[in-house]
């Protein structure tokens, strides 16, 4: 009988190769979408036009899903295709300090969270000032009031901090004491969204605003819907948390194959 040497485990091997090549994939998806984005604003032919937007850009988050996802992929890919050890260790480093981040964002969040109100406050007051200045973060504001039926961040007049909906004298625009269509109420019946609906809107008395549009704000609309759906949004972070450790354990005990194998030659 001959001795059989250690060998490096297919099945791990192809697993991991399998499993990147669609964060990959999905990584060159994201960073398309992003840069087509940037593309039709004007931004790949005027990068200083990044700066002009006062608020947040949501190509941002296709690009940065999109960048971390390509090269955790590329060296997942690479790294099990090849067996090239220092790729799978950059993998698993890579991975594990994502990982440590979201465990440190989350422990903060429970710990500072009165701190994350106050920076949620003002991230979303950021964003109604620049409410007209990009339309992706236009879309990203109607979404979020729409989904939580919210106006503003604490309320609907909020919306004084924008130079449209304010209810200054000086105020020429036709919008002006008004709020987004996403901030009116919905009714079933309507098939078609009446954009006008939210004009004057902050004119009315407060009982009177009740029935036209959302009166409660985004943050502690916020708050409300995590308190209904901790369940789901614990367990999709644990199981997010497992899917990388499990990633991270695979990746090890592949280096510790190829290892083993180079040690025998």
């Amino acid at each position: 009988k001959h001795y059989k040497g250690p060998e490096v485990s297919c099945c791990i091997k192809y697993f991991i190769f399998g499993f990147n090549v669609i964060f990959w994939f999905l990584g060159i998806a994201f960073l398309g979408i992003g840069l087509w984005a940037w593309n039709e604003k004007g931004v790949l032919s005027n990068i200083s036009s990044i700066t002009d937007l006062g608020g947040f850009d949501p190509v941002w988050l296709f690009l940065v899903v999109g960048g971390v996802m390509f090269i955790l992929g590329f060296a997942g890919c690479i790294g099990a295709l090849r067996e090239n050890t220092f790729l799978l260790k950059f993998f698993s480093v890579f991975l594990g300090i994502i990982f440590f981040l979201e465990l440190t964002a989350g422990v903060l969040a429970f710990v500072f969270k009165d701190w994350i109100k106050d920076q949620l406050y003002f991230f979303i007051n950021n964003n109604i000032r620049a409410y007209r200045d990009d339309i992706d973060l236009q879309n990203l504001i109607d979404f979020t009031q729409e989904y939580w039926q919210c106006c503003g961040a604490f309320g609907a007049d909020d919306w004084n901090l924008n130079i449209y909906f304010n209810c200054t004298d000086s105020n020429a625009s036709r919008e002006r004491c008004g709020v987004p269509f996403s901030c009116c109420t919905k009714d079933p019946a309507e098939d078609v969204i009446n954009t006008q609906c939210g004009y004057d809107a902050r004119q009315k008395p407060e009982v009177d605003q009740q029935i036209v549009i959302y009166t409660k704000g985004c943050v502690p609309q916020f708050e409300k819907w995590l308190q209904d759906n901790l369940t789901i949004v614990a367990g999709i972070f644990i199981g997010i948390a497992l899917l990388q450790i499990f990633g991270i354990c695979l990746a090890q005990n592949l280096v510790s194959d190829i290892e083993a194998v180079r040690a025998s030659w």
